[in-house]
């Protein structure tokens, strides 16, 4: 295939979205929209990327990344205007472009691998991506010759009766021989209401001329679908979800309820694994084999183990090692490192501490800025007091310790290999290994105070 680059068109302010925020960054699972279009490009083989930026354009580059080359469209005057600036880039190079709408992310590699080849393969100067629908609406339609090469493309509004009955419309996806789409560019003129360069009048302008328009069927017709407003970026998250969990489900996984389940894009689950509804994956997160996720588990950026159960709890960039068991309604924060057969049980948060193979933490607990020994129970209610109201300190409890319910560590602190704490206690000094810590007042019982109260007050 000849060397082809990509130019994505991306300049829009996207006033419709309502948003401060460039429609170029909106986010479908976990990817900016024009990412999408990008990374397409790339894995089709395209060896360059022209991202044509306007509104936002540092806000824009900064987040697409460095791996691409920027056009900086200063008025937005239309696609054609777009196109314009990025072949002023190019010079005089022989080679074939790809332009494609920086808000279409259901374009994929193999799209464009079949759109490059096709045009390759003929003797068009341009070849269109179309799609085949049942009902095209609005969208303009594309009228071929009985030879099959594209005549014209007639927008709805100005479609005859016959011409509206065609079902095959333009993607505005396109591959142009590079020299013949910057001569025809320089002859666009602003002849329309909103005075701005249309690239779709490059193919009016081709036709007229003699020269061959081709056009490609895409396999699927959602390449129609593109990002205005809010409806339709929620609409095309579902299409690219579906893709997503597929892909999942192919290689192994059991995503119980799709329409429930929510991953993004970069998320790795192992075979065998049983994600139940109302769950969320998001970007970072590997999880091995044999795990059963959820009900409505979140897990962020976080690295799974084999064989662990995540049940209506919170993970976030965290490891948790095989066998181990989190819920329900744990709250996992960053930096931790829960090793195997870990019990993290309800109500329990850990903050940045490492939770040793074997340990025990059933119920309402906070472990923070602590490291915790293997085998270690932490009995109900347990806090490690780990801020000071001016800097964070750290507790260090070693193995096989027995942690009565209701300690309290004032951090920093201490506490040795296989001892003890009474329930109750409040520990301010470092224990040493196997000894026993009582630290609370003892008892005073009155004899009949209870009574005598109830009796005064009910008088």
């Amino acid at each position: 295939m000849p060397e082809t680059i990509g130019i994505i068109l991306a300049a829009g302010k996207g006033t419709r979205m309502k948003s401060k925020l460039p429609k170029a960054l909106h986010s479908i699972c976990g990817k900016a929209l024009t990412r999408w279009v990008i990374d397409a490009c790339k894995e089709g083989g395209i060896s360059e990327c022209i991202v044509v930026i306007g509104h936002g354009a540092e806000q824009v580059e900064a987040e697409l990344g460095s791996d691409v080359r920027y056009g900086i469209q200063e008025e937005q005057l239309g696609t054609g205007d777009a196109c314009k600036v990025a072949t002023e880039l190019l010079g005089d190079r022989d080679v074939n472009v790809v332009v494609l709408p920086g808000d279409a992310p259901i374009i994929t590699a193999d799209d464009l691998r079949s759109l490059c080849e096709a045009h390759a393969a003929s003797e068009a100067s341009a070849t269109l991506l179309t799609a085949i629908l049942d009902d095209a609406g609005h969208y303009g339609r594309v009228i071929r010759g009985d030879d099959g090469y594209v005549q014209c493309i007639v927008e709805a509004k100005d479609a005859t009766p016959d011409q509206l009955n065609v079902q095959e419309m333009n993607a505005a996806m396109y591959c142009f021989k590079l020299p013949a789409l910057r001569k025809y560019i320089s002859r666009l003129t602003p002849a329309n209401a909103q005075g701005e360069l249309y690239l779709t009048d490059v193919i009016g302008m081709m036709v007229a001329d003699g020269l061959k328009v081709g056009a490609k069927v895409a396999d699927d017709p959602n390449i129609t679908l593109a990002v205005n407003n809010r409806v339709e970026l929620a609409g095309l998250t579902e299409v690219i979800q579906r893709r997503i969990l597929e892909k999942l489900m192919l290689g192994g996984a059991t995503i119980i309820d799709p329409d429930s389940t929510y991953v993004t894009y970069d998320v790795q689950i192992g075979m065998d694994t049983i994600v139940h509804p109302g769950c969320v994956l998001e970007s970072g997160t590997i999880i091995g084999q044999d795990c059963v996720i959820g009900p409505c588990a979140r897990i962020t950026a976080s690295q799974i183990g084999n064989g662990v159960t995540v049940t209506y709890s919170s993970v976030r960039q965290s490891e948790i090692g095989d066998g181990t068991w989190v819920g329900p309604y744990a709250n996992i924060r960053p930096g931790c490192k829960i090793g195997q057969k870990v019990k993290i049980g309800d109500f329990v948060e850990a903050k940045n501490s490492e939770i040793e193979d074997g340990a025990a933490m059933g119920h309402l607990s906070y472990i923070g800025d602590a490291t915790v020994g293997e085998k270690t129970n932490i009995g109900a209610g347990t806090i490690t007091c780990n801020y000071d109201g001016y800097a964070k300190h750290r507790t260090t409890i070693g193995k096989r310790v027995f942690v009565g319910s209701h300690t309290t560590f004032v951090a920093p602190v201490k506490v040795g290999d296989g001892a003890l704490t009474a329930a109750g206690s409040v520990v301010t000094e470092d224990v040493p290994s196997d000894a026993l810590v009582i630290g609370r007042s003892m008892p005073v019982v009155k004899q009949d105070w209870a009574k005598r109260r109830r009796e005064e007050k009910e008088s």
